[in-house]
C-alpha cells in the first residue's frame, strides 16, 4: 500500500517537511505523544539510532500527534526539554496519524524506497523488532 502523502511543519524551525523530500529513500516515521510512557522509552532509543544512522540512505522523522496531546504546546515543550536531535513534525491534530491508521503511540512505520508501507510497529513492538526489519527496506 502506498504511504499517504503529507507535508507538515517542523516543530522548531517552522520548515515544511514533505514525504516527497525523501524520494528514493526508505523512511522511518514514528508517531508519538509527550504524555506516553512507551514513547518515553522509545524516543531515547530512536535518538541513539538517529545519531548513528546513515541519513543519506534512510529518511528519519518523528511526528508529534498534537491531537492526542493535553495541550497544543506539550509536544514542543517535550522536544525542547529533551533536546531531540531529529526532525519533529507537528501533526494537524490527528490527521496524519489517522491517515496511517495508527491506533496508539508510539507507532513506527517503515516505508520502502517507493514509499509503500512495508511494516507498522505498534506500542507493543520492541525497538529491536523495528531495527531488525530495516535491512529488508535498505536493499
Amino acid at each position: 500500500m502506498d504511504a499517504p502523502y503529507f507535508e507538515l511543519e517542523e516543530m522548531r524551525s517552522g520548515e515544511i517537511i514533505r514525504l516527497s523530500d525523501f524520494a528514493g529513500k526508505p523512511v522511518m516515521i514514528t508517531f508519538w505523544a509527550s504524555w506516553c510512557p512507551d514513547c518515553m522509552r522509545d524516543l531515547p532509543m530512536k535518538e541513539q539510532f538517529y545519531q548513528h544512522a546513515d541519513l543519506n540512505k534512510l529518511g528519519f522523522i518523528t511526528i508529534n500527534v498534537t491531537g492526542r496531546e493535553r495541550s497544543q504546546e506539550a509536544g514542543k515543550a517535550f522536544t525542547t526539554k529533551h533536546q531531540l536531535p531529529f526532525p519533529v513534525l507537528k501533526d494537524n491534530g490527528r490527521t496524519t496519524y489517522d491517515m496511517y491508521n495508527c491506533t496508539g503511540v508510539p507507532t513506527t512505520v517503515l516505508l520502502d524506497k517507493e514509499h509503500r508501507i512495508f511494516k507498522v510497529f505498534d506500542d507493543q513492538s520492541s525497538f529491536v523488532d523495528v531495527v531488525g526489519a530495516l535491512p529488508q527496506i535498505m536493499l
